[in-house]
């Protein structure tokens, strides 16, 4: 079965909704697969910038918002407080779902329990539900595949940049969200707490280079509960953060989100960086002229974010020191917390 199309993306995530989305409301012929049976559960904690992502959302979407932001190192507890929300919550699947119908409204044909089975420059064998193959011809490739993206490694771009995260989701409303600097635990990475609607979200984030996913657990595991929340460890989930950025543009073939490496590697901030990045791929595709002014400026901070890791990478013995810094910097305001933000 031969078919044809202007643009194939391959992922359902937001970068490739938004990109797909996009495309369609100006007129193009756009098919997304996704492997998933459903669209939207990916391990993540939810926490989306208020100065950033809250442009490109619903707001019905939004869990909790916290203008209150308490930042804890092995030292001192700092308090960042802003008369708006800092950072919000939001559930991972019920934006998938929302930005779904909106592809599909727009006109997407949506694929879901699909994969590629093999891909050539302007061609893909597709299969759904483990039966029915196509063969798909498209005049554009967009890869929105996550940090293990199929296309990137189809386009021969190496990744060295890795971060990983380990989350779990537990009952409770909390009123705190917290971020905890401990580097003798997660080096520069941190411990966080979360608060949704009626569950909290529990985590670590850490770079693989440093810290493998068996080390990163155990010492969730033991900060969690000096925190007070009792994990079963069967319920942790883990999720990979790609910051190896190179570019997006690869002749016809595009990447967009962690598949082109644009998470933080120094937060792992990721929703935000693959909404970004889908709209302007999306841009550049319909105009190859767009200026793509917003995808600039969130690669400038995606700079600043990997050379500050870089930073703490080469000078581990002070990066306890750097992040004592830091929180002193952020209680006197000398430092916004949105420099932590992706969103310039």
């Amino acid at each position: 079965m031969l078919e044809k199309t202007d643009i194939l993306v391959i992922g359902a995530g937001p970068g490739g909704l938004a990109c797909a989305t996009l495309l369609a409301q100006q007129g193009a012929k756009v098919v997304l697969v996704e492997r998933k049976a459903r669209i939207g559960p990916k391990v993540c904690a939810g926490g989306i910038t208020w100065g950033g992502l809250i442009k490109h959302v619903s707001a019905e979407l939004i869990e909790r918002g916290f203008p209150q932001q308490h930042v804890v190192t092995r030292l001192q507890r700092v308090v960042v407080t802003e008369t708006n929300p800092i950072v919000a919550t939001i559930s991972r699947e019920r934006l998938g779902q929302w930005m779904a119908e909106q592809a599909r409204a727009a006109g997407v044909t949506v694929l879901t329990r699909t994969r590629v089975l093999a891909l050539e420059k302007h061609r893909a064998v597709l299969e759904t539900a483990g039966k029915s193959r196509r063969t798909l011809n498209f005049n554009h490739l967009v890869g929105a595949d996550g940090s293990n993206s199929m296309v990137r490694r189809f386009l021969g771009l190496p990744t060295t940049a890795m971060g990983l995260g380990l989350n779990c989701m537990l009952p409770g409303r909390f009123s705190q969200m917290e971020w905890h600097l401990h580097t003798r635990l997660f080096g520069y990475g941190y411990g966080w707490i979360f608060p949704h609607a009626e569950e909290v979200s529990i985590g670590a984030y850490g770079d693989v280079n440093n810290l493998s996913a068996r080390v990163l657990k155990q010492r969730l595991l033991s900060w969690a509960a000096v925190q007070g929340f009792r994990i079963d460890p069967e319920t942790i989930r883990a999720g990979l953060v790609n910051f190896d950025y190179r570019g997006v543009r690869f002749d016809r073939t595009w990447l967009v989100g962690d598949a082109a490496g644009l998470a933080s590697g120094l937060t792992g901030e990721g929703i935000y960086p693959a909404l970004v990045s889908g709209q302007a791929v999306a841009r550049m595709i319909l105009d190859p002229n767009s200026p793509a002014s917003e995808l600039q400026g969130l690669v400038r901070k995606h700079h600043l974010h990997r050379r500050i890791v870089g930073l703490a990478a080469r000078k581990r013995p002070f990066c306890g020191l750097m992040l004592e810094v830091l929180a002193v910097l952020l209680r006197m305001k000398i430092l916004d917390f949105r420099t932590l933000e992706m969103a310039e």
